[in-house]
């Protein structure tokens, strides 16, 4: 692996950058609350004794909803050895810390808390790209719920991406919180591995996304084209 300035558009930078897109989902992420790439500015990595490799990073995230961008410092630490555990990162970014979602986010809510029937849906988004917009602030839960699976499976040899929810069914409980079973299709670009993972999801605007995660269903071979699943 290369040490030293990297390039910012190839692999090494994207890969540790992604880590950091999912890492600041799991902390900051909501249904109305999500965070891609827009651009790697500048990266660097350096070998650190037997800890790993470490990537210092100048990033700008696109906060999709509400189409913001914000720039972030950060470093992730990829660890060393041969049972590799998730990667360490940190980020240096106040402007997310000021984003406040809490309106649409309580609105949320009381919706699906007070329905009378409990949603389900499949397929988002479905073959022809399109998801109903009843149905997208679950497309991006699913979104942020995923980045915790990809953050914990991610190493310096992948680089994940959610393809597809492919259900989703709100639970009953007893709790404040909602509760959801997540179907979604995970998407490795550098294997080209479609991996079905199912999830457990609780959430509210106060407590946050919180995430069980079953092991992997299964494991599917296709090839893909623009990031869709033929």
């Amino acid at each position: 692996m290369q040490t030293g300035e990297l390039n910012p558009h190839h692999y090494p930078a994207q890969r540790a950058a992604r880590a950091v897109q999912h890492y600041i989902n799991t902390r900051y992420g909501s249904p109305f609350k999500v965070f891609m790439i827009n651009k790697v500015h500048s990266g660097n990595a350096e070998d650190i004794n037997n800890a790993g490799r470490k990537y210092q990073l100048e990033i700008s995230f696109q906060e999709i909803i509400s189409n913001s961008t914000h720039k972030c410092s950060a470093e992730v630490l990829f660890p060393r050895g041969e049972i590799q555990g998730s990667p360490e990162v940190s980020v240096l970014c106040e402007e997310l810390e000021t984003l406040n979602t809490t309106k649409d986010d309580e609105a949320l809510y009381q919706k699906l808390k007070t329905r009378q029937s409990m949603v389900v849906a499949q397929n988002l988004p479905d073959s022809h790209g399109h998801i109903d917009p009843d149905m997208k602030p679950l497309w991006y839960l699913g979104i942020v719920a995923s980045s915790f699976i990809m953050l914990k499976e991610s190493t310096e040899n992948t680089l994940y991406n959610m393809a597809q929810v492919g259900n989703v069914t709100q639970l009953a409980t007893e709790t404040d919180e909602l509760k959801f079973d997540y179907f979604i299709l995970l998407h490795d670009m550098v294997s080209q591995e479609i991996i079905r993972w199912k999830l457990q999801i609780n959430w509210s605007p106060l407590e946050g996304v919180k995430v069980q995660v079953s092991p992997r269903e299964s494991l599917l071979f296709c090839q893909c084209n623009r990031g869709r699943v033929l």
